[in-house]
């Protein structure tokens, strides 16, 4: 399923910790419609030939941040259409399918708008944070929720007789994620990238209905950043 992926999560490196009523309160204190005005343009979506993803924004010519899964079965030709609506081709300039990471890269484009990096060590269980992507073409949808786990191990299945299954430490989040939104942004309260968005864990895969169910989980963004700086 390109765009979003089913993952099966195992028992977490850690334990969540309890959040406070502090915590929930600067939740519902923070200036959402800013986030998203800040946030939205560095999003795009990434068209293929028979599905759809999202990616972020690495640099002002271009170079975007998605997952393997989503380029996989590209075949290195695609499009990506940025937020202001127009449609440009793209191609695949580097991929760490170990990781479930690619860089691609749009072609004849100036001035689009960088992601802001966070250091997502200092991420905390019950931060508040938006999901932004492509949800089943959606464009620009939105998401809120908190960070319901950190260091979450999950598996993703391997897609195609030659696939592995891949395996990282995620931040788990209760934001609405959906086939289409992995390669977008989780992105913290300050609208600074914390995570790729990458899997879902839906029990009704088996049944043609995968959705969301409040278990959404991002790739950290210093580990993003690492292989953004081996691929580039």
């Amino acid at each position: 399923m390109t765009g979003a992926v089913i993952a099966s999560p195992d028992s977490p490196a850690s334990s969540p910790s309890s959040v406070s009523a502090q915590t929930v309160l600067n939740q519902s204190t923070v200036d959402w419609t800013t986030v998203a005005a800040k946030v939205l343009p560095s999003v795009v979506q990434v068209n293929l030939q028979n599905g759809l993803g999202s990616g972020v924004i690495l640099t002002a010519d271009g170079q975007i941040l998605t997952n393997n899964h989503v380029v996989a079965s590209s075949g290195g030709q695609l499009t990506v259409t940025l937020n202001d609506g127009r449609q440009v081709p793209a191609t695949v300039v580097a991929t760490d399918p170990s990781s479930d990471l690619a860089v691609i890269k749009a072609s004849g484009v100036s001035g689009l708008t960088p992601i802001k990096w966070a250091d997502s060590d200092g991420v905390k269980v019950g931060d508040a944070v938006m999901a932004i992507g492509s949800p089943s073409g959606l464009q620009g949808t939105v998401t809120t929720g908190i960070v319901s786990a950190l260091d979450r191990k999950v598996t993703v299945p391997g897609e195609g007789r030659r696939a592995s299954s891949v395996s990282y430490q995620a931040i788990q989040t209760d934001a609405s994620i959906n086939p289409g939104n992995s390669g977008g942004a989780l992105v913290n309260a300050a609208g600074e990238l914390i995570g790729i968005n990458s899997a879902i864990y839906s029990p009704a895969a088996s049944s043609g209905e995968a959705g969301s169910v409040g278990i959404g989980f991002a790739i950290p963004s210093n580990t993003a950043k690492q292989i953004v700086d081996k691929l580039s």
